[in-house]
């Protein structure tokens, strides 16, 4: 048995506190020609489920929730539990594929079974079809889920394809121990006093009150879902022009996006009024293949108030290296460290108070995650396009998973049924504002 850690625990108790989510995540690859017949396909699946023991445990919690669930094996493991096959109906366009991600994904995983699943979609036009990895946030971070999907495709050279074990989160190193108990008396002061100075931007971030928008508040059961489709090459071209990160590019794209949304809403898209929850890894290299979450967050504000582009992304950099500089990340990260050294009960309770906490700060969600970069094929058919989907809760109506592969830069966007009907909008915008920094970087390059 396994200790599950206090984030992939919080993201239980986030699930178990509001009816209205489903804290799944998931890759949408889109793949050239017919897909494998269901038996080669499951053949194949129950041959890579060696990759990793995690996709035969299930979890299992503690009685009075007095420590942290466990992951433990399943016994009756069946693979026909984790694959569904689907089909789109006529003309089987993107529009009809993402109706059917938003159902498939919105629905919550059984907890009576390892949690993930395999969604074969067939009859997508133009001669292709689609397949959907979704697992539990429990049990992937956005790495370690596009990680989870790499080994799911044919294997090659470039690939690791070495069995991984799930690493105990309470495992013990007592040397390391003993070093860290002699500094502690040392180290102790110092790390909470550095810890709570960059914490008290972020909390203060997280808390403070907000001007009202169409972008927070209470949200459904049902999804929506759309994607935008942008060229790596072009990205990285702007961030060349202007000295900016790919990071930095994308969300001055989403902020372009976002103002355009508020815009047609009827809605002043005012400073100080959208804040975004974005996710930043903490995963080592050697823990690539890990499948559990090491991520922390910033709470950057995207600056919706200015029109111009490259204002945009001038005002999204400075901001960006500034929020580095001050630490959040690392304080952030320190308090799911310090989480796990508390009775799990605490931390449990903790969650579900926060999950009903009525916050008004924080209007959505952006997450980058980097993508494979060599070619990827399923049973021998190539792997065209992988779209991200990030779950929605805790009043954030609007999330979007940024995704690079090859040369693409994807977004894929969530948004909560009823409060999001012109979702559509948003990916336009995106694709709009990509080339209207493109225009401008060409031109500062290029001056007449």
């Amino acid at each position: 048995m396994t200790e599950l850690g206090p984030l992939d625990s919080g993201f239980m108790e986030l699930e178990d506190t509001d009816r209205h989510v489903s804290i799944g995540i998931g890759a949408v690859a889109i793949v050239a020609g017919s897909p494998p017949t269901r038996a080669e396909f499951a053949g194949e699946l129950a041959r890579r489920l060696a990759v990793d023991t995690r996709l035969r445990q299930k979890v299992r919690r503690r009685p009075w929730d007095l420590a942290a669930p466990v992951w433990v094996d399943d016994r009756e493991f069946d693979l026909a539990h984790h694959i569904r096959w689907m089909a789109l109906p006529e003309p089987g366009d993107d529009a009809a594929l993402f109706e059917l991600v938003a159902t498939v994904m919105e629905e919550r995983l059984d907890r009576d079974h390892p949690l993930w699943q395999c969604v074969i979609i067939e009859h997508l036009a133009n001669d292709r079809w689609a397949m959907i990895v979704k697992a539990h946030h429990s049990m992937v971070d956005g790495i370690s889920g596009i990680q989870l999907f790499e080994r799911f495709c044919d294997e090659s050279a470039a690939t690791d394809r070495a069995p991984t074990q799930p690493q105990a989160h309470g495992a013990t190193d007592w040397r390391g121990l003993m070093v860290q108990g002699l500094r502690l008396p040392f180290d102790a002061p110092r790390f909470a006093l550095s810890t709570l100075r960059a914490a008290i931007p972020l909390v203060a971030a997280a808390v403070r009150p907000a001007p009202d928008t169409s972008l927070n508040g209470p949200i459904g059961r049902q999804r929506r879902y759309a994607a935008a489709r942008t060229p790596l090459s072009t990205v990285r071209e702007i961030g060349a022009t202007f000295g900016v990160t790919v990071n930095d590019v994308a969300l001055a794209v989403l902020t372009a996006a976002f103002r355009t949304l508020l815009l047609r809403r009827g809605e002043d898209p005012e400073t100080d009024r959208l804040r975004i929850l974005a996710p930043v890894s903490t995963r080592a290299a050697n823990a690539k293949n890990v499948l559990d979450n090491r991520v922390s967050v910033m709470l950057p504000l995207l600056p919706v108030q200015l029109a111009d582009p490259v204002d945009q992304l001038t005002a999204v950099h400075t901001q960006m290296a500034h929020h580095k500089q001050g630490g959040e990340a690392s304080a952030a990260n320190s308090f799911i460290t310090l989480a796990g050294l508390l009775p799990f009960a605490s931390v449990a309770w903790a969650v579900r108070l926060a999950s009903r906490f009525p916050q008004h700060s924080i209007a959505g969600l952006a997450t980058n995650v980097p993508g494979p970069k060599r070619r990827l094929y399923l049973h021998g058919r190539e792997v065209l396009e992988i779209l991200a989907y990030v779950p929605i809760a805790m009043r954030l109506r609007t999330g979007v998973g940024i995704l690079s592969y090859c040369d693409q830069l994807m977004y894929g966007i969530t948004g909560d049924y009823d409060t999001t009907p012109d979702i559509e909008v948003l990916a336009a915008a995106i694709e709009e504002a990509t080339d209207r920094l493109l225009e401008r970087a060409r031109d500062a390059a290029h001056p007449a």
